[in-house]
């Protein structure tokens, strides 16, 4: 009986919050060597399920980077990064595309598999995501900056109630295909919605002061905290383009965003529905 009356406790702790965010977007950016993990992946999945059946308006945008360099490395090409952006030529642009597409359709099924709607969207379409081509210090080749989103094809699927899943490639008014950063491809989409939340989810427990302790962990932080732990070199490496795109999304009209640890059962519903969240927040 204890057992079934604390079931009921997070389900009442949980209503607020179900009616807060109902008919609400969240935009979840999900990918990385998490996503080859079938346990964690089907648990992720569970979660946006559930958000889907709560009334929430889901999208989701999944990278695909450690299959792609596998990809690369089994066909003999040399895997390049610069400024954390992976150089890509046609070659490797066929090849980017060809993982994303395995993802998206494994991902869209699974949903599907677990009882809700999903659409999958490639970027490159009815110009989903608009792009031009980055400028970097040297040129990384057919990598796309942001310059659109269609939120109207965005909106149109979510007033279906279904999950759309995002591929992140974009077209160019130059008619070419880019290589898109997932990252910034969802915080772009959830600036361009306005979304109530942005959800970044990755293989650490949020940002820490310090990598070694524990108890170091920061729940909340503002974008002008974020800078300076930037400067500091607090915040580094794989976790800055995150938390940058985390800002990118607040100065677009988001709520709140949200790093949290996709290795943590059901994190996102934790984060979402309970008082005290799992995760690091950022806001305004």
């Amino acid at each position: 009986m204890e057992e079934a009356i604390r079931k009921a406790d997070v389900l009442i702790e949980a209503l607020p919050y179900i009616k807060k965010f109902h008919k609400k977007v969240i935009v979840i950016k999900y990918g990385g060597s998490i996503m080859g993990d079938e346990k964690i992946r089907n648990g992720v999945l569970e979660d946006i399920v559930f958000l889907n059946f709560m009334g929430l308006r889901t999208i989701l945008v999944h990278g695909g980077g450690p299959n792609i360099s596998e990809r690369m490395r089994a066909s003999g090409k040399k895997t390049e990064f610069v400024e954390g952006m992976r150089v890509t030529d046609e070659e490797t642009l066929q090849l980017v595309e060809e993982e994303l597409l395995v993802l998206n359709e494994m991902i869209v099924k699974e949903i599907n598999d677990l009882g809700a709607k999903a659409v999958g969207l490639n970027g490159k379409n009815d110009e989903l995501i608009q792009v031009e081509k980055k400028k970097a210090k040297i040129d990384i080749g057919l990598v796309g900056n942001i310059k659109g989103i269609n939120t109207e094809l965005l909106n149109n699927e979510l007033k279906k109630d279904r999950v759309v899943v995002v591929l992140p490639m974009g077209k160019g008014k130059d008619r070419k295909i880019y290589n898109v950063n997932a990252d910034e491809a969802a915080a772009s989409i959830a600036a361009s919605l306005a979304a109530e939340k942005f959800v970044l989810m990755t293989n650490v427990k949020g940002i820490m002061r310090n990598s070694e302790d524990k108890n170091s962990f920061i729940s909340t932080l503002t974008v002008e905290e974020v800078s300076g732990l930037i400067e500091n070199k607090i915040i580094q490496q794989g976790m800055i383009p995150k938390v940058n795109a985390c800002v990118v999304a607040l100065n677009g009209g988001v709520k709140k965003t949200h790093i949290i640890d996709a290795r943590t059962p059901h994190g996102l519903l934790l984060e979402i529905f309970t008082d005290q969240g799992i995760g690091t927040e950022i806001i305004r």
